[in-house]
């Protein structure tokens, strides 16, 4: 099945008209994009927009042949002219299903926003599945079972308790949806999706086991939310997606070699630099991500806790939440992605448990104490088989410290985030809010 992407911008286009923001100022020649419009083995458009037959010909097809016009969101702004000889658009009902003499089988799904999914099977079984701008496939959970400890029932990823995993099942999508019964059909071979609006989207595809490994992830409705170029690949790459340049023609089903997502990562950068919001974005579109906040709370602390709540809010909702400081065991359990915020709260708690601030205790075990529990965790860092994105802070570039304590403090953090960079296939710094790959 031949999948051509005569646009793939937002419903508005990129750059956005008269909008004079930095990221629709550089969207200029390949990185523009035109409102998103799909056209399938040119017998199917999804979403017809403005120019799509000239866009249709500049990539060296023809509309011609399209026996069939879908739409999936409300179309805004002047009315669209239908070319000659095309079909009247519309959209259909959730849930029904069309077959076109084509042999394509197109089923519309239902969405969580305002707009219809289709899921287009082709006449050799290849499976594309194609969402609106916004919108996720409803009724499709993004979290999943796992096993827990005591006290934190359904928390995956977490030593120390009995469980079985499970996956629940997807209505509305069906492929990779999985019950009691065991698996359902295999994952589709391309999600077209609005990965940068709705990362969760793809997050819940994962759970339900609709989105793959092989899965071929397909950013459309790019907006400009995100700096077009290299910080959209970047972006999108963390997420196990790609985008494309209008006019690219696709074959659904065909071996794409997938982003590579680094699977241990180290963010750094100054207080209210923006590294926490990287960490998250790079683990938005995955499923069931465990939380890990080493800082706890504060009593009577009214900043921290509006910290701490502005965090919460943030988060996606299938995300589960621990706060604690024995980093080793988590790392070294099976499971989802762990985000850990952050290292330098943990080497706070480490040298509080050895007394390092004071200079007596620290020339007498104390330093060798600490130096044993930053070795166990850099170990840890490195034997993990789980998806691993760790937040720490960038103190070494400022004011040298008045005191002993905090040289120390300083020495030991610097000391600690080489150590892990060391260990991770991917480091980020965070400048204000602006992302540089150091590795």
């Amino acid at each position: 099945m031949e999948l051509t992407l005569l646009g793939t911008g937002a419903p508005s286009g990129l750059p956005r008209p008269h909008c004079p923001c930095a990221s629709c100022a550089t969207a200029l020649g390949e990185r523009a994009r035109a409102a998103t419009s799909l056209l399938v083995d040119g017998v199917l458009l999804l979403d017809l927009t403005p120019g799509a037959a000239l866009a249709a010909a500049r990539s060296g097809h023809s509309l011609a042949g399209v026996r069939q016009v879908l739409l999936t969101h409300p179309h805004d702004g002047p009315a669209v002219e239908l070319p000659a000889g095309l079909p009247s658009a519309g959209r259909v009902a959730d849930g029904r299903v069309l077959t076109l003499l084509s042999g394509h089988r197109v089923r519309a799904v239902a969405m969580d926003a305002p707009g219809t999914g289709y899921e287009v099977t082709g006449p050799d079984g290849e499976r594309l599945l194609y969402l609106p701008p916004g919108g996720a496939p409803a009724g499709v959970s993004g979290a999943h079972g796992g096993p827990g400890v005591p006290g934190r029932a359904g928390v995956p990823g977490v030593p120390g308790a009995a469980g079985a995993r499970g996956v629940p099942g997807a209505p509305g999508v069906s492929g990779g949806a999985r019950g009691a019964a065991g698996p359902g059909p295999a994952p589709y071979d391309m999600v077209a999706a609005d990965v940068t609006g709705r990362p969760e989207a793809v997050a819940r595809l994962r759970a339900a086991g609709a989105v793959g490994p092989d899965t071929d992830v397909v950013a459309v409705h790019v907006d400009h939310d995100v700096p077009p170029g290299a910080e959209l690949a970047r972006r999108l790459a963390a997420a196990g997606a790609r985008a494309v340049p209008d006019g690219t023609t696709l074959t659904v089903g065909a071996y794409h070699p997938a982003p590579v997502v680094p699977r241990r990562t180290l963010v750094t950068g100054g207080a209210r630099s923006g590294k926490s919001w990287e960490a998250e974005r790079r683990l938005e579109a995955f499923p069931g991500v465990l939380y890990v906040a080493t800082g706890g709370t504060r009593e009577g602390d009214r900043e921290w806790d509006a910290r701490v709540r502005a965090h919460r809010e943030r988060r996606p909702g299938s995300w589960h939440t621990v706060e604690t400081c024995d980093l080793v065991p988590l790392l070294a359990a099976e499971g989802p992605p762990l985000l850990i915020d952050c290292l330098s709260l943990w080497l706070t708690d480490a040298m509080d448990r050895v007394n390092a601030w004071d200079d007596a205790a620290w020339s007498g075990g104390g330093e060798k104490a600490l130096r044993e529990r930053t070795a166990e965790l850099v170990m840890a860092v490195r034997e993990t088989r789980r998806t691993l994105v760790a937040v720490t802070n960038e103190v070494g570039s400022g004011v040298v410290p008045a005191t002993a304590s905090g040289r120390r403090f300083r020495d030991e953090l610097g000391r600690l985030n080489a150590r892990v960079a060391d260990e991770c296939e991917h480091v980020l710094m965070v400048v204000a809010g602006q992302t540089t790959t150091l590795r």
